[in-house]
This record gives C-alpha cells, structure tokens and sequence, in this order.
C-alpha cells in the first residue's frame, strides 16, 4: 500500500474490552482510524457496538471468521455488510464454493444498501498455531507454510479481496499475489513486546517491508500504560518500513 498513511495501515484490536470500554479507548485515540471487532466484543456488544464505533468515525475490521456451508456463510457475510463493516473475515478452509458465494453475497448486499463493497478476507492459519502442533493435531501433510499459499491461491481464485496470514507467509504470498490483493497480518509485535499467546510474529516496519497491507495490533497498544505512545509509535515504525 505505497503511499499509504501508516494509520490506515494499522487495525487496533479491541479484544478483551466491554463495549464502554472499547467506546471509550477508541474515542480517546483521534488519530485512529481502523479498529477490529472481534468474537469477544460483538458476543459482549452485538451490531450496536459495531454502530457506535462508526459513529465514532471509525472504520471497522469484523473479525467473525465465519465457517460454515456455503449458503449459511454467505448469508452471515450479507448480513455484516448490512452492519457497514469495511472488513469481513471467513475462513478459507470453508472451500472455494463457499469463499466465492461469499464474495458475491457481500456485492449484492453493498449493492441494495446502496454503500461500498466490503473487502472480503480469508483467513488462512491462525497465528497461534506453530507447525508441529499444526501436523499433529490437525494430520494435515503439507507443511504449514504451503498450505497457507494453497488457502491463499483458494482465495484468490474465489475472487476476494485478500487474506489474513501471519507475518512470516508475507514475503512469499505477496510475490504470487501482488496488490491490489489485500495481506493482512495480526501477530504484531513491536520490539520489547511479548509474543504472548501467537507463535509467528514479526515487528510491524518489517511486517510493512515483507508486503502486508495492515497490521493488527492489540495489547502492544491496548494495554500499554501510554496508548497513545504506543499508536504513535507503531505508526513511526509503519512509516519507517
């Protein structure tokens, strides 16, 4: 995303927070454009919290990552563009039947509302998952990071926007992909942050060099004594990459 400004580069996670209180951190940080909306505050919050966050201004990441048979997820997907999420996450393990459905669903949908389209995202590995629990758990053959570019090809060829892989797929999915297709990576650690629970992670200049188009971010920022630092800092490193 050249020339992008680095805070329409980075999503703040609000996870862990009460609807007042994501209202509240989001509104204290004026210079924060995107946020996410994850499991944990819609669940807490339902669309109402994802409403007053735009009304706040802000431009919203919904995190759901839906999974389910083609009809069910593409209809879930319609109903979040009806919400004016600008961002909607399914997982690409759903299939390329249900990836591509999805997809139409959300053009048909923005089309009614008479709104723009959302970026349709498939999420490929989550972060937390290292390789060898990924073989032995999951019994999937290929190695981690091939089956992250298969997801990747899946979504590509579904025709959504982009995808969500962790920092260290980058370099090599935005070779095959190259933008407009959208990367987005969580697992974002500024330097001196710990890993806590994600198992790949990266700092976000490099994050930015290895070709992501946003980064999301969460306890580096929302935890951080100084929040608004800890943005502002982020947003230095992004515009250092």
């Amino acid at each position: 995303m050249t020339g992008a400004h680095p805070a329409d580069q980075i999503i703040v996670a609000l996870d862990g927070m009460d609807p007042p209180v994501a209202l509240q951190f989001s509104q204290a940080l004026p210079e924060l454009r995107w946020v996410k909306v994850g499991l944990e505050l819609f669940v807490a919050g339902g669309p109402e919290v994802v409403m007053a966050l735009r009304e706040q201004g802000k431009r919203i990441f919904l995190d759901l990552k839906f999974h389910d048979i083609p009809v069910t997820l593409a209809s879930a997907c319609a109903k979040a563009t009806s919400l004016g999420a600008d961002l909607i996450t399914v997982h690409a393990s759903a299939g390329s039947t249900a990836l591509a459905l999805a997809q139409r669903a959300v053009v048909e949908a923005a089309a009614r509302a008479d709104q723009p389209t959302p970026s349709l995202l498939a999420v490929t590995v989550l972060t937390s998952w290292t390789d060898a629990a990924f073989h032995q758990q999951l019994q999937v053959g290929a190695p981690l990071a091939s089956h992250v570019a298969h997801l990747a090809t899946l979504a590509v060829e579904a025709g959504v926007a982009g995808c969500v892989c962790s920092p260290q797929e980058l370099s090599v999915l935005r070779t095959r992909h190259p933008e407009p297709f959208l990367l987005v990576t969580p697992g974002i650690r500024p330097a001196g942050s710990a890993a806590a629970d994600q198992a790949r992670v990266m700092t976000p200049d490099a994050a930015i060099a290895a070709g992501a188009s946003k980064l999301v971010i969460g306890r580096p920022i929302t935890t951080s004594p100084d929040p608004l630092e800890a943005f502002a800092a982020c947003c230095r490193a992004v515009a250092a990459a």
